[in-house]
């Protein structure tokens, strides 16, 4: 794998086509990001800036990407396990040219996987990062950018069940994509749900840490969380040199999930 490090952008250079978080529903709500171990954290800020257009921002002891509708934030740490292995088997994202990308993915050495038609109809591709983080890609020739995030992908034997859980806990309804009938969606991200064969491995310490969601009053949506029962792994706390509120829940399948208040503003 080549290994070839570009210059990082840093918080403050202007990419114009590069947008905040989607705009938060009547509840507050929106995606926020995914949060990944990586073993080289040098050489994911450069596959991120390089391949798919992000900006790198830095924040404390936080480093993260920038993306249209999400961000992508990196612990440097070897993985416990590939996110194949987990109930959150992987993430993706739209492509204005999916043909060129996966070229230039190519001849930069890095693993293309399987070519399909997908769920939509769509060209479909799935390209595995260093530190064995699996990425699906999805071509919309209409897209306005490159790149934007689109999808995180479940796969468990429950799977129904676990949709169940999300749309109750965060107040939303199933919407199908395309022919995948077991999904639903929060404001910039598609969440979908898939049977597994097998028990996946909960995702704490593996490639895909934990998925992320953005809150407008996250200490009142807390105590609404507490109201219904559910248990927190990190109670609602501010976290001064991030600049980001934040709690932590695990869905019933083991995925981790961050609350966050303030990854708006980054």
């Amino acid at each position: 794998m080549k290994k070839q490090l570009l210059p990082i952008l840093l918080l403050g250079v202007a990419i114009p086509a590069l947008g905040q978080l989607a705009t938060p529903n009547p509840a507050g709500l929106t995606y926020g990001h995914v949060h990944l171990n990586v073993a080289d954290m040098e050489l994911h800020k450069q596959i991120w800036v390089e391949h798919f257009g992000g900006l790198v921002v830095e924040k404390g002891p936080l480093t993260a990407v920038r993306l249209p509708n999400m961000l992508v934030a990196l612990t440097e740490r070897e993985p416990t396990m590939g996110s194949r292995e987990t109930v959150m088997d992987h993430f993706g994202f739209k492509v204005r040219d999916i043909e060129r990308f996966l070229e230039k993915w190519s001849a930069a050495g890095y693993e293309v996987g399987r070519v399909f038609t997908g769920a939509e109809g769509q060209t479909n591709a799935y390209v595995m990062l260093p530190s064995d983080v699996y990425v699906e890609l999805q071509e919309d020739q209409s897209l306005h950018v490159d790149i934007m995030g689109y999808h995180v992908h479940f796969m468990t034997p429950g799977h129904e069940e676990l949709l169940d859980w999300y749309t109750d806990v965060f107040g939303l309804e199933v919407r199908p994509r395309g022919t995948l009938a077991t999904t639903t969606n929060v404001p910039g991200m598609n969440l979908s749900f898939s049977s597994s064969e097998q028990e996946r491995a909960a995702s704490r310490g593996a490639a895909i840490d934990h998925i992320g969601f953005e809150i407008d009053d996250l200490e009142a949506f807390c105590r609404e969380l507490e109201a219904k029962g559910i248990k927190f792994d990190v109670p609602f706390r501010e976290v001064p040199s991030i600049e980001l509120k934040i709690a932590f829940i695990t869905d019933p399948a083991g995925v981790r999930i961050e609350l966050t208040e303030g990854y708006d503003e980054y």
